[in-house]
């Protein structure tokens, strides 16, 4: 994806809030050489955050008539308003590795024996995992397949399939689950039994 930057002169609370009523957003721009602040069209970035690829992929930034390759680190919003109040980029090149959480794309859940024929509840515990990859290397989602779901079995991290190059960022010896697998639920069949007529005084049933 692409984005065009302009570089920031003014610094300062009363510059960005400046900047902020004139539709523009302050951001900044570091790594490989100095850091550059920067200016952005609000709009243009509001809407661009909307899309998944703006997180989880490389973009080309043109700033100063040059094009460079940057990765998305930080945002602010506003608390309540439509408004973005800040964004940080990092340039990246061929040797940057680097940490990043990208989204789990799932399929084949429908036809998996679990849901198919067990009829089982799948729950997606995790949309997301960290990894670590070169730059160049970082896609933009980890699709994952689970068209072979079976009853009993929950899909965890080290399940994953990864491309070439790329690791799940482990914490500790943790596997999480990323893929439950819950047993049908069974409804349970209430019979109403009729209570007998209660009779009178005088043996007789009461009408």
């Amino acid at each position: 994806m692409e984005f065009v930057a302009y570089e920031r002169a003014l610094q300062g609370t009363g510059a960005s809030r400046r900047l902020r009523i004139s539709g523009k957003v302050p951001g900044i721009v570091f790594g490989a050489g100095e850091p550059v602040k920067i200016e952005l069209d609000h709009n243009a970035l509001y809407f661009a955050l909307k899309k998944e690829a703006f997180h989880s992929s490389i973009l080309s930034m043109t700033l100063n008539g040059k094009v460079e390759k940057v990765l998305l680190r930080a945002f602010q919003v506003h608390p309540w308003k439509q408004q973005v109040l800040h964004a940080d980029f990092q340039r990246v090149d061929e040797t940057t590795r680097l940490r990043k959480k990208v989204p789990l794309h799932f399929t084949g859940e429908e036809n998996s024996v679990a849901v198919k024929t067990d009829k089982c509840v799948v729950s997606h515990v995790a949309t997301e995992i960290q990894i670590e990859c070169l730059a160049v290397q970082l896609p933009e989602f980890i699709a994952v397949d689970l068209s072979g779901l079976v009853r009993g079995k929950s899909l965890h991290a080290s399940d994953l399939v990864l491309p070439e190059g790329i690791k799940i960022v482990k914490h500790g010896t943790q596997n999480p689950v990323v893929v439950s697998v819950a047993e049908p639920k069974v409804e349970e069949e209430i019979v109403v039994v009729a209570a007998p007529a209660a009779d009178d005084k005088k043996g007789k049933k009461k009408k």
